[in-house]
């Protein structure tokens, strides 16, 4: 299992970003996927998933600002920041929810 994620930057506050996931060794169809964030000093934490129905979770912080897609033919696994915070600064992690794997990460530092 690999997944790989890209699209992580510098962005002020109010910005968006979309963060991808390239995945491999592993299906969409079977398993729950997730993205993680690890801000400084704290511990990891699973912000938003999606289940293998498509439906999907977040956490009270990101409720209504983030979103979390799949693309199950091509094993891409999205997540839509708006409204980017400072508190959203971190190193976010693709994962398999089912699985307990994770990606290397792409880091995230929205400027206040």
């Amino acid at each position: 299992v690999q997944l790989v994620e890209s699209g992580g930057g510098l962005v002020q506050a109010g910005g968006s970003l979309r963060l991808s996931c390239a995945a491999s060794g592993i299906s969409f169809t079977v398993n729950a996927m997730g993205w993680s964030r690890q801000a400084p000093g704290k511990e990891r934490e699973l912000i938003a998933r999606i289940g293998s129905f498509g439906n999907t979770a977040y956490v009270d912080s990101v409720k209504g600002r983030f979103t979390i897609s799949k693309d199950e033919a091509n094993n891409m696994l999205y997540l839509q920041m708006d409204s980017l915070r400072a508190e959203d600064t971190g190193m976010y992690y693709c994962t398999s929810v089912t699985q307990d794997i994770w990606g290397q990460g792409t880091q995230v530092t929205v400027s206040s």
